[in-house]
């Protein structure tokens, strides 16, 4: 993974989860403690060495803020002398390796190279090759059994986006699309329900993500939301049968491509009137009445409005 940005990591921390990302990251960080502590005072918890200088004596609770939510970290206290951890002080580049670790692990894996980073950005000393494979296979266990997770119940609504990524294969970088499904259930809760990675957007690609969630459980599905690409389109068709929705931000996103920017402003203002109205045919009258002001104006964006009403208010139909 060569992308400094973490698009991943900041989607998946968007898309609803961030429970089970902060419970990765905790756990990641309370493994690299305790095995500093363990270089620190000589020996092994229980273990009998005549290397050892002293012996744990408890925890105390300590949160460490991060893009990935609050850690709550149990901090190792000693008999004797003390313990800090380095990356308790302020430093931004061990929050970054160790969101890269996350990401990565969602992308295809934990690479030793990465976590090896992680150890030298959060100031660890005593952490031996051995803790390094072994935190590798734990957080590819945690987010292999996350994602592969049998799905129970309905799921109603169903939201699908990408992001593009920069991955190293065969020695040289190439862009590769990250899908996400987020959906909410009966309850109204959201959770991440699956995650893929493949070369393109394609419809194939698509459709192989979809049935895969559907093998494993997803059902119940009466609206997909998604921008407005061809070949996820086709796959919804295909195999969800559901309705579908228009993502607004994405729509939004479109229809002020056709303005200036300094009118973008005004017209968002303008168009967000039919989002706001209480049932489908006021917000339909509203989206209408504002394309046709705008239209002479801007003809394009009027014809993009009468094209997409349809799509973008599709939501309106479902409480």
């Amino acid at each position: 993974m060569t992308d400094d940005r973490l698009p991943l990591a900041e989607l998946l921390a968007k898309a609803g989860d961030g429970d089970f990302l902060r419970s990765v990251a905790e756990a990641v960080v309370q493994l690299l403690m305790e095995s500093d502590v363990d270089g620190l005072i000589g020996a092994g918890r229980h273990e009998r060495s005549g290397e050892r200088t002293t012996y744990r004596n408890g925890y105390r609770d300590r949160s460490l803020d991060t893009r990935l939510g609050s850690l709550q970290l149990r901090i190792p206290k000693l008999r004797q002398g003390s313990y800090f951890p380095p990356f308790l002080e302020p430093r931004k580049t061990s929050e970054k390796a160790l969101v890269a670790v996350i990401q990565e692990a969602w992308v295809g894996g934990v690479s030793t190279r990465r976590v090896d980073d992680l150890v030298q950005a959060m100031g660890l000393s005593g952490i031996g090759k051995s803790t390094v494979s072994k935190l590798c296979r734990d957080i590819d266990e945690r987010v292999g059994a996350f994602l592969d997770r049998p799905l129970v119940g309905d799921w109603p609504y169903l939201w699908l986006d990408a992001t593009y990524l920069r991955q190293r294969e065969g020695g040289r970088i190439v862009s590769v699309a990250a899908i996400i499904a987020v959906a909410a259930n009966t309850e109204g809760k959201r959770e991440i329900v699956g995650l893929h990675i493949g070369p393109s957007e394609a419809e194939t690609f698509w459709s192989t993500f979809l049935k895969s969630l559907v093998r494993r459980g997803l059902r119940g599905a009466k609206l997909v939301i998604s921008d407005a690409h061809e070949g996820l389109k086709a796959a919804i068709r295909r195999v969800m049968g559901a309705s579908w929705q228009r993502c607004r931000v994405h729509w939004m996103r479109n229809a002020l491509s056709y303005v200036p920017k300094g009118q973008q402003s005004m017209v968002s203002a303008a168009l967000r009137q039919a989002f706001i109205q209480p049932d489908r045919a006021t917000a339909s009258q509203t989206l209408r009445h504002v394309a046709d002001q705008l239209r002479a104006k801007w003809p394009k964006l009027g014809g993009f409005i009468d094209e997409s009403e349809a799509d973008v208010l599709a939501h309106m139909d479902f409480p």
